[in-house]
């Protein structure tokens, strides 16, 4: 795990549903982000957009749940608040959360959904080591959808880290939650994605363009954040996310459908200078491909879908 951060979980394996939160140092992270699915849930993105007058976030919320999940990061801010956290104005101190949701309401108990006490509880949760598989925002997440939850794989929550130079490190968390399949870049092969009617891979870039039926792939969506010990400015860590989605498109194919809101965040605690901004957007690229490969093989069967195992 990234040095100075932490990771929460809260896990509803009965209702098959989640959050994750990624704490900052105390005094924050540069932030950055990046949205390119066209059907995004988002919260303070804008925030960390540049030319924006805060440039630090003190936590970043995956949920699940939809629109509805979005309800955690009150959760996140009180606890952070409790612990005065934040940018101090006059007499109270104000934390900057950001976050994004994805959409599993297909699967467990749609009626229930992660809530402020959950991402709260996801806080207290918190280490410095990163849990995968169906966990937090993973544990309702799904892939392969192109023909409908019958013929679906489950997705999960997958963390990759590198080591670089100046004694950089940069990890990505990732909730796997695609329209598409999964594919390892290594060899191009599909790990996890819709199925035949035997069982088999469906393939659903090739059924894709064989003008396969596409409309029940509703409610879908990628979402992580990219983490490093760099010091980047809020111009950097924007470029970063924008690099870093070209590991969705390694690992996901098709990927940015119509019906993926994909959004990745980053956050930069400034430990270690930064040489190459190139090299710290190819290594996050190279770390989401990694980890939402993870975020799949380390899955597994839960609600009635199967893990890519079977």
């Amino acid at each position: 795990m990234v040095p100075g951060f932490r990771v929460g979980h809260y896990t509803d394996l009965e209702n098959v549903t989640g959050c994750t939160v990624v704490l900052a140092p105390q005094e924050g992270a540069v932030g950055g982000v990046q949205v390119r699915g066209p059907a995004p849930g988002t919260l303070g993105t804008e925030t960390l957009n540049t030319g924006r007058a805060i440039e630090r976030a003190h936590a970043i919320i995956l949920s699940g749940g939809s629109a509805f999940g979005l309800d955690t990061a009150s959760g996140v801010m009180r606890f952070l608040e409790e612990r005065e956290i934040g940018f101090k104005i006059g007499n109270v101190r104000v934390p900057i959360v950001a976050g994004a949701i994805l959409f599993d309401l297909s699967i467990g108990n749609p009626r229930v959904r992660p809530t402020a006490e959950n991402g709260y509880a996801a806080c207290l949760a918190a280490s410095g080591s990163a849990t995968q598989g169906c966990v937090g925002a993973g544990t309702g997440a799904t892939i392969g959808k192109i023909r409908g939850m019958a013929y679906a794989t489950k997705g999960g929550l997958g963390y990759q880290e590198m080591f670089l130079v100046n004694d950089i490190t940069l990890g990505a968390l990732v909730a796997v939650n695609a329209v598409g399949d999964v594919i390892d870049p290594a060899d191009g092969s599909i790990v996890g994605g819709a199925r035949t009617d035997d069982g088999s891979w469906l393939d659903t870039s090739t059924f894709v363009l064989g003008a396969g039926n596409s409309d029940v792939a509703i409610g879908n969506t990628t979402i992580g954040v990219v983490l490093t010990d760099a010091a980047l400015t809020v111009e950097q860590a924007n470029l970063v996310a924008m690099m870093a989605h070209d590991g969705i498109a390694r690992a996901t194919r098709p990927s940015h459908t119509l019906f993926d809101g994909d959004t990745l965040f980053v956050l930069a605690s400034g430990v270690h200078a930064c040489p190459d901004i190139t090299m710290m957007g190819h290594a996050a690229a190279e770390c989401v491909a990694g980890a939402i490969v993870r975020g799949v093989k380390l899955a597994h069967s839960l609600g009635g879908v199967k893990s890519f195992k079977q």
